[in-house]
């Protein structure tokens, strides 16, 4: 790897970073959202448990990029499945602003992720 692609890997390494961990918090305040919907709760099920999956797929991903693991590629690839699910889930109720919030920062990480998943082939 050249010093131009090594430092412009790094400089996605740390913005997929970032982006990760903003999507995780991001679902994990969509979570703790829809477990406040009243009645609508039993229909949030699936967008509690795509949060809950989605932010501890960006956590590890998080942490295989920060100790430079070799399979840091493949996490970010199955982490960026992962926030496409999320977010498709968090896209059909946009009524609710944490799932809003969710949904951007699940795509943010989304492309992310695909671009350290694409580096790392």
């Amino acid at each position: 790897m050249t010093a131009m692609s090594f430092q412009h890997h790094m400089q996605l390494m740390e913005q997929c970073i970032a982006n990760c961990q903003q999507c995780l918090v991001r679902c994990e305040e969509c979570a703790e959202t829809c477990l406040t919907l009243g009645e609508r709760v039993p229909q949030m099920a699936d967008c509690l448990r795509l949060c809950r999956d989605c932010a501890d797929t960006c956590t590890q991903s998080v942490r295989f990029m920060a100790r430079g693991s070799r399979f840091h590629g493949n996490m970010c690839a199955v982490c960026a499945d992962v926030c496409a699910a999320c977010a498709t889930e968090c896209e059909a109720h946009a009524d609710v602003d944490a799932c809003r919030r969710c949904a951007e920062a699940c795509r943010r990480c989304e492309q992310s992720c695909r671009e350290m998943g694409q580096m790392a082939a």
